[in-house]
């Protein structure tokens, strides 16, 4: 564990660009040979697309990372936070209750907020307009969008009282299950099934790709299902009926030219839903 911890308290930002692009690989490589849907689709054109959304979540996320910094300093220097209220726990607890924690607000709140109010779910819906969701689709959102987990994550650190190095390995771990849950896989039914009530599992997370109400508003978890779980947002659709993207934008001119992706934030909403 204290390797760990040492490891991600100066992790180089070349060694966290190579656990990204590590990421993809791995899973395009996979799903190419054991794919969930046969898609018929043209792939490199359609990961362009969320390649770019990548590169501007990457941009968003350095230029505020000194906020990021500061919020764990201070908390650390301070006392402040979950965290630093606890007594003394063997780290590897201290860890996982961390972490837990940091999902929960950065990613699981963060998701269900996205979901319930306007003004986000304009930004948001950029990531659901995708009907071909592979794992290029992970980071598929609006640099607006990027802002808005940038914050939540800052909160999320804020209130755990995180130290920095936890925040590293929270994101890190971050944007590999995301890879993963939205990778199109195939796992053993059983498998899947079994991984889901720990974490995200890829089938789990399919649902919330379903282009149609309630299943969009259900699964919102990033790394633990634990949370969807508890908070009785976790709902089950066999895969066979599964459709990818949202009622509003099944177009392919809506969801599939970035020009038209930038601009849907502020376009007129054209169906909204309080559920």
């Amino acid at each position: 564990m204290n390797e760990i911890i040492s490891y991600f308290s100066t992790i180089p930002s070349s060694h966290r660009s190579l656990i990204l692009v590590g990421g993809i690989t791995i899973f395009w490589l996979i799903e190419n040979t054991f794919p969930l849907f046969r898609m018929q689709y043209k792939k490199w054109p359609h990961a362009g697309i969320n390649f770019f959304f990548t590169f501007t979540t990457i941009v968003v996320n350095f230029i505020l990372a000194f906020i990021l910094i500061k919020t764990a300093s201070w908390t650390i220097e301070n006392h402040f936070g979950i965290l630093q209220w606890l007594p003394k726990i063997p780290v590897w607890l201290y860890t996982i209750i961390g972490l837990l924690l940091l999902d929960l607000i950065g990613a699981y709140l963060a998701h269900f907020v996205q979901h319930k109010f306007k003004f986000l779910w304009q930004f948001h819906l950029v990531h659901h307009t995708d009907t071909w969701i592979d794992t290029t689709t992970a980071n598929r959102h609006h640099p607006g969008e990027s802002v808005i987990r940038f914050i939540f994550t800052t909160l999320g650190v804020f209130i755990v009282g995180a130290p920095m190095w936890m925040v590293f390995l929270y994101q890190s771990l971050s944007v590999v299950a995301s890879q993963f849950n939205h990778a199109n896989i195939s796992l053993p039914e059983k498998l899947d099934i079994f991984l889901s009530y720990f974490i995200v599992s890829p089938n789990m997370h399919k649902v919330h790709h379903h282009y149609v109400l309630p299943y969009t508003d259900s699964n919102y978890g990033n790394i633990f299902s634990v949370w969807d779980r508890l908070f009785g947002t976790f709902t089950y659709l066999p895969k066979e009926q599964l459709i990818y993207g949202v009622d509003t934008h099944m177009s392919p001119e809506e969801n599939n030219r970035l020009k038209n992706l930038l601009k849907i934030p502020f376009e007129k909403s054209r169906s909204f839903k309080n559920s």
